[in-house]
C-alpha cells in the first residue's frame, strides 16, 4: 500500500484493516458499544465487509438488504441475495429483506419503463427510502452503507467540478439525525476499493462480483478512472484530496433552509405534502392500470373478432 508506505502480510492484514475501521468510528463519532445498527448490504464486497468489521468489532449490528429485481444475464438480484443470506448465517446475525415488487409493485427495471425516472434515480430514492424506514419501525440507532474512499471522492470530484455547493456542504462520513431522518455513517470512508477487497478474499467472504448491469456507462466510473490514475502517478492522492475538502468544508454553507413534515400518506419525513417515494408508487400503479385496461380492452376486441369470424365461418359451412 504505497499511500500508506507500508506492506502487510496475509495474516496482519485483517488486524489493520479492522482497526483502522474503528479509528474512522471513533473519529467522527459515528456510534457508540450501545447503538443497534442497520447496515445497508448489497451482495458486494464493501458492503459484506464493513458487516464482517463491525461484528468483530463487537458491535451489534444486522444486516439489510433491499432485493431490487434486478435480473441481468445471471440474476443479479438472486445472487446478491444469496450473497447476504450467507453471510448473515455466518455472522449469526439476522438479515433484514425488503422487496421492491412487493412494495411498489413493480421492480427497478420495469419502474424505469413506467416512469420518467432513470433505473439509478428510482433504485436511490427507493433505497434511502426503505433503509430509514426500516431503522426507524425496527428500533435501529444508525445506518451504516459500505461507501469507500474511491467512492466519496468521485462524488467529491464531479461536486467540485460543477461547484454544487450545496451537496459539498452536505457532503460528511456522518449524517447526523433530524425530523424523522436517521443518522447514517459511512466507516469505510479511508479504505480503497482494493483495501475492501483484499480483506474479503482474505476472510473468504461471499460476495458478487459482478457490477449491477445498470451501472455500465455511468460517469462515476469514469471520474474513479481518472483519479485512479492520479493516484498511480502520486500515491495519497485521495486520501489528501478528501482531507484537504473536509478541513475546508466549512466554507460551503448550504443555503437551503429545508423544513421537513410528514408525508400525509407515509408520515416519512418529506419537503412537500406527498414524499417522492409515494409519488413514485402512484406513478407505478396508475400505469399498471392503464396498461392492464389497455390490454384486457384489445383481448376484448380480439375475442369479439375471433367471435364474428366463427360465426361467418359457421354460415359459410352451412351454405
Amino acid at each position: 500500500m504505497p499511500e500508506h508506505k507500508l506492506a502487510l502480510c496475509r495474516g496482519c492484514y485483517p488486524g489493520w484493516f479492522v482497526d483502522h475501521t474503528d479509528r474512522a468510528i471513533r473519529k467522527f463519532n459515528m456510534f457508540t458499544r450501545n447503538d443497534r445498527i442497520l447496515v445497508a448490504v448489497s451482495g458486494g464486497k464493501d458492503s459484506l465487509a464493513l458487516w464482517h468489521a463491525l461484528r468483530t468489532l463487537g458491535y451489534e449490528a444486522d444486516g439489510f438488504y433491499i432485493d431490487l429485481g434486478i435480473v441481468g444475464e445471471d440474476g443479479y438480484s438472486s445472487k446478491s441475495k444469496q450473497a447476504c443470506i450467507a453471510l448473515s448465517e455466518a455472522l449469526g446475525r439476522p438479515l433484514r429483506v425488503q422487496s421492491v415488487s412487493e412494495a411498489v409493485g413493480a421492480p427497478i427495471p420495469q419502474i424505469k419503463d413506467l416512469t420518467a425516472r432513470s433505473s439509478c434515480s428510482a433504485c436511490g430514492l427507493v433505497k434511502r427510502y426503505f433503509m430509514n424506514r426500516t431503522s426507524l419501525e425496527l428500533g435501529y440507532d444508525v445506518i451504516a452503507t459500505g461507501h469507500n474512499l474511491d467512492d466519496e471522492v468521485a462524488v467529491l470530484f464531479s461536486n467540485t467540478l460543477r461547484w454544487e455547493t450545496g451537496y459539498l456542504a452536505r457532503q460528511y462520513p456522518v449524517l447526523e439525525d433530524r425530523e424523522g431522518l436517521k443518522r447514517k455513517v459511512k466507516p469505510f470512508i479511508y479504505f480503497t476499493e482494493k483495501q475492501t477487497t483484499i480483506y474479503t478474499l482474505i476472510n473468504s467472504l461471499p460476495y458478487v462480483r459482478d457490477e449491477c448491469p445498470y451501472a455500465v456507462g455511468a460517469t462515476t466510473l469514469e471520474y474513479k478512472d481518472v483519479i485512479n490514475r492520479l493516484e498511480h502517478e502520486t500515491p495519497g492522492t485521495k486520501r489528501r484530496f478528501l482531507d484537504g475538502f473536509l478541513k475546508a468544508r466549512h466554507l460551503f454553507v448550504d443555503a437551503e433552509d429545508v423544513v421537513l413534515a410528514p408525508c400525509t400518506i407515509c408520515a416519512q419525513p418529506t419537503v412537500g405534502e406527498v414524499c417522492a417515494y409515494c409519488r413514485l408508487i402512484n406513478q407505478v400503479q396508475t400505469r399498471l392500470v392503464t396498461i392492464s385496461a389497455d390490454a384486457h380492452g384489445a383481448s376484448h376486441q380480439g375475442q369479439k373478432a375471433f367471435t364474428v369470424l366463427r360465426d361467418s365461418d359457421l354460415r359459410v359451412d352451412s351454405a
